[in-house]
């Protein structure tokens, strides 16, 4: 064994590892936009069954086509706010987002054309058919008193929720000329408050075959609508 003192002095060895190339770091921004443009063109082909869905029913409507309902312009989006079903549970009201909504809304107590308002609501998710399963029906009860007992049956299947009468006025009111009782609101599956039907016909008294007429207007549109996004809607949420 040598001894520490007969050792030969050597140069000591050094590994060099090449240094980062500055083309490197110039070219991290170009992928960085790359990757964004991958993910815009994801989500514009995402998008462009909904967008052509409206497209089709708003603008490219055949000549002498007209809506029944009153287009929502611009359309409102479901308030973020925590409704109550009948048993008091909260109930997001972003959770109702998935499916068409065919909504009214009243006091718990429910007058005539309250009635005639839901029995239409039920009777038009009814008659879509193979399409029904895309609709809700949905009444919104704007004060805390009791929904009568004789009510309940009727409003099987429904998706019925307590809002503040504010909340609903907020969202769904069109000013004084425009109640909120008695009118008929449509929402698309994305969450947004797209159209309104007017309610004569409803009232009390009011002629059977205006009746029938008014429901035959509603449901068209209806299944204008169910048509036109075909494409991108499918039942369930």
């Amino acid at each position: 064994m040598t001894a520490p003192d007969q050792m030969e002095d050597r140069p000591v060895d050094l590994a060099v590892h090449s240094m980062p190339q500055a083309h490197g770091f110039a070219q991290q921004p170009s992928r960085t936009r790359s990757g964004r443009l991958k993910m815009l063109l994801v989500l514009a082909v995402c998008a462009a069954p909904v967008i052509a869905s409206y497209f089709t029913f708003y603008v490219l409507r055949p000549a002498g086509r007209t809506n029944f309902g009153v287009l929502v312009q611009p359309q409102r989006p479901l308030p973020e706010l925590v409704a109550q079903s009948l048993d008091g549970k909260p109930v997001e009201m972003a959770s109702l987002r998935g499916q068409w909504l065919v909504m009214s809304v009243a006091h718990a107590a429910c007058d005539a054309t309250c009635e005639a308002t839901l029995f239409l609501q039920r009777q038009l998710r009814a008659g879509l058919g193979k399409d029904k399963d895309r609709v809700d029906w949905v009444w919104l009860i704007d004060d805390d008193a009791p929904v009568p007992a004789a009510m309940l049956p009727r409003l099987e299947g429904s998706t019925t929720l307590r809002i503040s009468a504010q909340s609903a006025a907020q969202w769904l009111g069109d000013g004084a000329e425009q109640p909120l009782y008695g009118a008929i609101y449509l929402v698309d599956p994305l969450g947004n408050y797209m159209m309104r039907f007017p309610a004569p016909g409803l009232e009390p008294g009011s002629a059977q075959e205006a009746k029938l007429q008014y429901a035959k207007k509603v449901k068209r549109d209806v299944e204008r609508l169910l048509r036109a996004s075909a494409s991108w809607d499918t039942a369930g949420r």
